[in-house]
């Protein structure tokens, strides 16, 4: 090959490198905008089912955007949602006081590089517009329309105890709230870790009750990419009636 041909194809690739980042930061921005995005869990509302806490590396998720275009959310699945409303009394945006770094904080985020400034959450539908959901039962568990749920990716859940310490006992049981009926276009959340999650059950009495509007749901939990040992899908059992009971 001569000089000549090998300073031609090097001048070739220094004149297309420009386009070849611009093209990537495009791809970028539009995968993450409507298609899937990672997502960082930091705090401990989704254990078992998420491994997250504050000042440690927390699971890497991709959230599916696609999806709820074509179907809406349903009870069970795991879902990351803008914090609107009362659900963003406690955001703090992450954003520099200085100008030109905000300006560049911006332009990360535009395309794909940096966070979103905004108050993104991760919890589990329980239940969807039109149900009725409370807690608890004889048994101390969540009731939707009237029959007990299962609900086996519970980690932790408040002592409940038949008699003793109960919805109805001078002193209640922590599990218990509502009835709450869930207003159309809406979804009722809550944390797996039930002792440690701040969800619709903190905004009880709120214009509706705490419920989320549909479209602010972002899209579906459903990989963990990161740390390696955690790698694998997001259990999302569909939330059914438990085995034996009848709607009361």
């Amino acid at each position: 090959m001569s000089k000549e041909s090998s300073q031609e194809k090097e001048g070739s690739f220094w004149r297309e490198l420009p386009i070849l980042i611009v093209v990537a930061l495009v791809l970028s921005f539009l995968i993450q905008t409507f298609i899937a995005r990672v997502y960082l869990i930091p705090s401990e509302s989704m254990q078992p089912t998420l491994h997250g806490c504050p000042g440690c590396t927390g699971d890497r998720i991709v959230v599916e955007k696609i999806g709820y275009r074509f179907n809406d959310p349903r009870p069970g699945d795991v879902l990351v949602f803008r914090g609107t409303g009362p659900w963003s009394e406690d955001f703090v945006s992450s954003r520099s006081s200085n100008v030109v770094v905000r300006g560049l904080q911006e332009m990360g985020s535009f395309i794909g590089i940096v966070p979103p400034d905004e108050n993104d959450l991760v919890k589990r539908v329980i239940a969807t517009g039109g149900q009725t959901v409370e807690c608890c039962d004889d048994e101390g568990s969540v009731v939707v329309d009237g029959a007990p749920v299962d609900e086996p990716y519970i980690r932790s859940d408040f002592p409940y105890v038949p008699g003793q310490l109960d919805c109805d006992s001078p002193v209640r049981s922590g599990r218990c709230f509502g009835p709450v009926d869930v207003p159309a276009e809406h979804l009722w959340m809550m944390g797996d870790n039930r002792n440690n999650s701040k969800d619709s059950r903190w905004y009880i009495g709120d214009v509706t009750d705490g419920a989320i509007p549909v479209d602010s749901v972002i899209g579906k939990a459903r990989w963990i990419i990161l740390p390696p040992s955690r790698w694998g899908s997001i259990s999302a059992p569909e939330i059914q009636q438990s085995v034996g009971t009848t709607p009361q």
